[in-house]
């Protein structure tokens, strides 16, 4: 494949012409790192093999799309031609400019060791190493075959960063002037405070929010920030070989059932999907609850469901206030409706542009004006 042109387009596609990560984009082969890919389709995940058709890899690849590598635990890299896969996305290749959106939250620096979080493919990595240097950035990933895949890959592209294998939320090897994270979490470990040195800078997202949370390490062991006007979703972390079951296992069991409560919802059915920062506040209400959404025609329904055993549905035709069933020990629909209702009455919602305070043991409190939550 001749590579270099489709690189050169997609650096100027998603970095400025006087900014320093344009010449990393167009230098990096990210066909090298990503030969086998999966795509959702109606039931499934289809997958696809670069080399059989080198065209819709380059077009796939040196385009500002992720691509899912790995589905449940099962990678395209071990799929059998023609095999399809059901489950969520447990690994990928970040857009690149999503992945240049982190870094430049992370004030990159020449100098800086980098502590790059959930190695995936390695191309994060990759454009890393070429900024700062090899001996400069590790990347951690907890699973084995990535973090071997990424190496072989770096190391034929002549980039030779740190890789471990191992539970980035766990203990970490050495200590670190950034820490960059291309996986969500709920809370922010512990242990990054531990390994981030004082004056470093921290970037992560929020697990099942679009919360781009950034802060500096205080010499008392704190971290201080905000939530960045901005907007960014990432996988959550895992332990282990798969994502652990949600509440969607009890998604047909409440689909079309009679609530203990059915009501008139106050506002339109909406798709929390699309709607950022309401999913975001949603979730620091109730934390883990789940959203599902359909529109048939202009009949519009959504679901949330909770591990609690709390639920909600609600349904209307297009705009029509919704007829609302919900049971469980909670009302979660309730609980949106209040959001909605002080985005209404304020204009919009306190969450982006908040204070962070982020405690020795993980712990973020926000705050902006008299709002205030707690990630812990």
């Amino acid at each position: 494949m001749d590579w270099k042109p489709h690189a050169r387009r997609l650096a100027e596609e998603v970095a400025d012409p006087v900014s320093r990560w344009r010449p990393l984009i167009a230098e990096t082969a990210r066909h090298e790192l990503v030969p086998r890919w999966w795509s959702r389709s109606q039931g499934g995940w289809v997958l696809h093999n670069g080399a059989a058709d080198p065209g819709a890899w380059s077009r796939a690849v040196y385009s500002d799309r992720t691509l899912v590598t790995r589905v449940g635990p099962l990678h395209a890299d071990h799929a059998e031609p023609g095999r399809t896969a059901t489950g969520p996305a447990t690994s990928s290749s970040t857009l690149p400019s999503l992945v240049i959106q982190m870094y430049r939250h992370g004030r990159l620096y020449p100098g800086a060791d980098l502590l790059d979080v959930a190695t995936g493919s390695g191309y994060g990595t990759a454009l890393a190493a070429r900024l700062l240097g090899d001996r400069h950035v590790t990347a951690i990933d907890v699973d084995p075959y990535l973090t071997e895949a990424a190496r072989d890959r770096l190391d034929r592209m002549g980039l030779h960063p740190g890789l471990i294998t191992g539970d980035a939320t766990g203990p970490l090897p050495g200590d670190y002037d950034r820490i960059v994270s291309m996986v969500s979490v709920w809370p922010v470990p512990a242990s990054w405070l531990s390994a981030l040195r004082p004056g470093g800078r921290l970037v992560t997202t929020i697990a099942n929010t679009s919360i781009v949370l950034t802060a500096w390490k205080t010499d008392d062991g704190r971290a201080v920030g905000k939530v960045e006007p901005d907007w960014a979703g990432f996988m959550s972390t895992r332990h282990g070989a798969d994502c652990p079951p949600g509440p969607g296992d009890r998604f047909d069991a409440v689909k079309d059932a009679d609530g203990d409560s059915v009501t008139r919802g106050r506002y339109p059915v909406v798709n929390l999907s699309d709607a950022w920062e309401l999913r975001s506040m949603l979730e620091l209400a109730a934390p883990g609850v789940q959203t599902y959404y359909r529109q048939d025609g202009e009949q519009r329904t959504a679901w949330l469901l909770h591990q609690d055993g709390s639920w909600a549905r609600a349904t209307a035709r297009f705009i029509d206030p919704p007829d609302v069933h919900q049971g469980g020990p909670r009302q979660l629909w309730d609980v949106l409706e209040r959001i909605r209702h002080r985005q209404n009455t304020e204009g919009g919602l306190p969450l982006h542009g908040s204070r962070v305070e982020i405690t020795p043991d993980g712990a973020c409190h926000l705050s902006r004006g008299r709002w205030t939550a707690t990630i812990s």
